[in-house]
Formats: structure tokens, sequence, C-alpha cells
């Protein structure tokens, strides 16, 4: 019975009517049977016979019918369901993040940069619908992952994003940031478009204005979510390198243009976070997901097995067996 469900459990409220009737055939058991009254049973002291004892089955065997007849009425089936999806409005989400030195200050645990990247990598887990690609920026910005439906390769990017001076120019460039994801979303044909821009400084490098990437933003109707990361006040700043490669740690004031964000989201209709800690960053990200939803269109397929049937036969097979053991074996002429 596993797995079944019944369509009808109402009827079997009729089992409570079994214990009247065992309590009414033992109430007029005795009447069932023809007595004869004599002066005198000396004559016809026998033990009881075996098919005389077995009697009383002819009452089990009408119980047991019944109560697969009850079974039956409920309909018991079980149910296999196909779940299909069909995604109607996807979105297209390309991740701007700041890879400059100053990420790897540590008012964020253990720095800002390990901490976006738990954050951002549950993002993209948490979108099975949607296209994802990531850009990273310092000085110069290039695309680490193309728009792309493959999580996975998103996610890989997204664990392997470190600083390194070799690769790109230390500096804050969020102009070419901007810019260059934009360039990956131009030509999408997604109905919604997405960039969420993260920045923990001001813009000091690169050769296209935040602003005039911004205004490109808008012209191709791409929404833009700006997050300065940063705690209030003072951080551990990396500014300086040991011998052996690591860096040297210093109390520095933290220095974000939080106008030139908050303009450039609402110039492109989208909205400005500060993330302070990391709870503060995961609850935006959390808020993005929730602002940016991909309408899905849910179809489920129900094929039912229905069961009654065995429970019906059974019941017709006790039935036919107690009407011929009784018009037979216990047949009564009297």
């Amino acid at each position: 019975m596993k797995d079944v469900t019944f369509l009808h459990p109402g009827f079997f409220w009729l089992f409570a009517l079994l214990p009247l009737a065992i309590g009414w055939y033992i109430w007029t058991r005795k009447k069932q049977t023809a007595t004869l009254k004599i002066s005198s049973l000396n004559a016809f002291k026998a033990k009881p016979s075996l098919l005389g004892r077995l009697k009383p089955l002819l009452f089990v065997l009408r119980l047991l019918a019944l109560s697969c007849m009850i079974v039956a009425l409920a309909r018991p089936r079980t149910v296999d369901v196909n779940n299909k999806t069909k995604t109607t409005r996807g979105i297209d989400i390309v991740i701007a993040m700041d890879v400059s030195g100053s990420m790897l200050a540590r008012d964020l645990k253990p720095n800002r940069m390990e901490a976006l990247k738990s954050v951002a990598q549950n993002f993209v887990d948490g979108r099975p619908n949607d296209r994802i690609g990531l850009v990273v920026y310092a000085g110069e910005a290039y695309t680490k992952t193309p728009v792309t439906s493959d999580k996975a390769l998103v996610i890989d990017a997204i664990k392997s994003v470190k600083y390194d001076e070799t690769v790109l120019k230390d500096g804050t460039g969020i102009g070419v940031g901007l810019a260059t994801a934009v360039n990956r979303l131009k030509d999408s044909k997604a109905k919604s478009r997405v960039i969420i821009l993260l920045t923990d400084g001001v813009n000091n490098s690169g050769v296209i204005d935040p602003r005039m990437a911004a205004d490109i933003a808008k012209e191709y109707g791409i929404k833009v979510y700006t997050i300065g990361i940063g705690t209030n006040g003072m951080a551990e700043f990396p500014y300086a390198k040991k011998p052996d490669g690591g860096f040297v740690y210093k109390m520095m004031q933290v220095e974000i243009d939080q106008e030139l964000m908050k303009e450039i989201a609402k110039k492109t209709n989208g909205k400005y976070f500060r993330a302070t800690s990391n709870t503060k960053l995961k609850s935006i990200y959390d808020e993005i997901n929730k602002l940016e939803t991909t309408e899905i269109e849910e179809m489920k397929y129900y094929n039912y097995d229905e069961k009654f049937h065995m429970w019906a036969w059974i019941a017709f097979g006790l039935l036919l067996a107690e009407i011929v053991a009784r018009k037979t074996l216990y047949r009564s002429f009297i």
C-alpha cells in the first residue's frame, strides 16, 4: 500500500458498522440454527464435528468481503506526477566585480573579496532559469565568463577570482567595468537585462566615464543594481607587500563614491545598496533575487493507476466462497 492514495476516503466510515454487525451476529447466532426440544440428550451425546466448529467462518468470510468492498469504494490508486516547467520571462544578468587591491580589506570576513565570492556563488546557484555572466575589473576590465546558462561554469569562474596585479592594473575603473558589462548584454534577446555592479572605492582609473557608461546602459534598457562594499569608518587595508608576497595591513578610512553609485542606479531604474558586513551583503543579494524574479509556467501531468479492481474481485471471491459453502457443506433442510 506504499504511495497509495484514496479518492473517496469517506467510505472508510463504513468500517464503524462492522462491530454492529458482529454484535448482531452474536445476538442472533442461536436463532440461526434449528432446535429440537426433547426430554433427554443422552442418546445424542457426541463431540461436535470439525465442520460444525468451522461454521462461524462463513460470517468471517462475509465480514472480509464487506471490508474489501469498503476499500474498493474508497478508490485506492497510485499517482505518478510529471512536472514540466517553461520559462516565460528569462533574465540575463552580468555580475561586475571589483577585484582591486582594496577588496582584500578585512572589514568583511575573511576579506571583502572572499565574502563577495561566497555570496555571489549562492546567488548564481539560486537562479537556475536565468543566464549569468561575470565581468571583473580593477584599473582595466575583462569578461571572465560570457552570459551563459551553465551555472557550474559561472560558479567555477567566481571561485577562481583573485587579486592579481599582473593580470589587471590596480585601481578602480568603475566606468570600464560597467561598460564591459553593458557590452555583454547589449545584444541579448532576453526580456529583462540586469547588471550587478559592485565596488569598494571611487572611480580613479579607466578611460570611460561611469556616467557615460550608465547612459549607454539606459539606452539599451539595462537595469543596474549598484553595491558599495565596506564598513563605515575605518578598515584594515593592504598597503604594502612583505618579502614573502604577503600583505602588510593598516587601518585606513573607507572611501566609497556613494553619490556616483546612487546616480548610476537611479538613471537605469536600478537600486543602490551598501554592504557593511557579511550579513548585510547576503541580504542585499537576497533582495535583488526577489526584485528580479523569473516567471515560470509549471505544468503537472497526473497518471493514475486504479487499484480498486483488485479489492472488488477479492470481495466477490469471498462472497462466492461463503455462498457456495452455505449452499453445500452447511445446507440445512430444517
